[in-house]
């Protein structure tokens, strides 16, 4: 996999290839099925299947804090991209250099001079340029006299409705993480490395795993029951809390994981969490006593829900479908009365 950051650093051996444009934000089962849509073009023509992402994603160059919350990093991204497939990745820099391109100089400059594209894939109502005239049919023109093949991608679906990153983040609020991991075609997972923090779980009894957040907006917030994974593939029970932290009025968002039954140095090692279920919102404590009495309330009921959840569940992750309710549940699965409903959203960003 190589990762070319910006057109400067492309090189003669990486141009001629399959392409695709788009955020891939959560490289979810409809970015999956656009992969392999390109790998079948990539195999046929035998050259490498590349990816086109933008960095920052264009809607937050444009809404700032406003724009949906991010699904994946960029690092976790490409991993996901290569997992898939892609051969290549070209982060192109999203800025007034690039907004300002027509939609025939983005043609020109990053698809024919840039990559030398043989075979492109994209959503039919995929638009682009500061003229309103790129798309789909500019892209068939040009490629007509350029020499290149375009053709849009295939919708897909799951339980009749088109898979999409927004649908996903709808899903993710409602704490329904078993309808995302099926959007997904994985669990839904946070990733990052432990760092030293105020350490203030430790003068509580309740001793945390601290992974500095993406800067807000953020996915989730709230606290959860999860599975903890270290890097060596152990897993544990945990609870975290995602967010400002607002009983110590923390800036930064960070996700706090306290493992069930672990005790350990865990400073420096990466580690992933697997929200589970929803057990409440975020709030602010008047005393770090009433603090303490709330977690060690937070604890018991995830060690329940485990428990109900039974078995090895560690290894099979039991994914509630809504968030719980007040009382213990006695189900790994639970109703959901949360609404799925999606926003429309161009196939290669949605």
């Amino acid at each position: 996999m190589r990762v070319i950051r910006g057109l400067h650093n492309l090189t003669a051996a990486q141009r001629g290839c399959v392409a695709t444009i788009g955020n891939f934000d959560g490289v979810h089962r409809g970015h999956q099925a656009i992969l392999e849509q390109c790998r079948e073009h990539a195999a046929r023509l035998n050259v490498p299947l590349t990816v086109v992402v933008f960095e920052p994603q264009p809607r937050e160059f444009f809404a700032g804090d406003q724009a949906p919350p991010r699904l994946t990093r960029l690092r976790e991204k490409v991993r996901l991209l290569r997992d898939h497939g892609a051969e290549q990745v070209l982060c192109l820099p999203f800025n007034d250099t690039l907004r300002s391109l027509t939609g025939r100089e983005f043609i020109d400059q990053v698809l024919i001079e840039g990559l030398g594209v043989k075979h492109l894939v994209v959503g039919d109502d995929f638009r682009f340029g500061c003229d309103r005239k790129g798309d789909f049919n500019l892209l068939e023109t040009v490629g007509q006299v350029a020499g290149f093949g375009v053709e849009h991608t295939r919708t897909f679906k799951v339980d009749d409705e088109r898979v999409s990153s927004t649908r996903v983040r709808t899903l993710l609020a409602s704490g329904n993480f078993d309808a995302v991991a099926r959007l997904l075609g994985r669990p839904y997972s946070l990733h990052g490395r432990v760092v030293r923090d105020q350490q203030l779980g430790r003068t509580i009894g309740v001793p945390t795993a601290n992974l500095p957040l993406m800067p807000l907006p953020l996915t989730l917030r709230g606290v959860f029951a999860v599975v903890a994974e270290l890097a060596n593939g152990q897993r544990y029970p945990a609870v975290a809390n995602v967010g400002l932290r607002p009983t110590v009025g923390a800036e930064r968002p960070t996700l706090e994981v306290h493992l069930l039954d672990y005790s350990g140095d865990l400073y420096g090692q990466r580690l992933t969490v697997y929200p589970c279920a929803k057990l409440r919102g975020e709030a602010k404590f008047d005393s770090f006593d009433a603090l303490k009495t709330q977690i060690e309330h937070d604890q018991a009921r995830a060690r329940r829900y485990f428990a109900a959840a039974d078995a090895g569940c560690m290894n099979s992750l039991p994914l509630a479908s809504a968030p719980l309710g007040r009382e213990s549940m006695s189900s790994n699965t639970i109703s959901s009365d949360f609404s799925s409903a999606d926003d429309p959203a161009d196939a290669n960003d949605g």
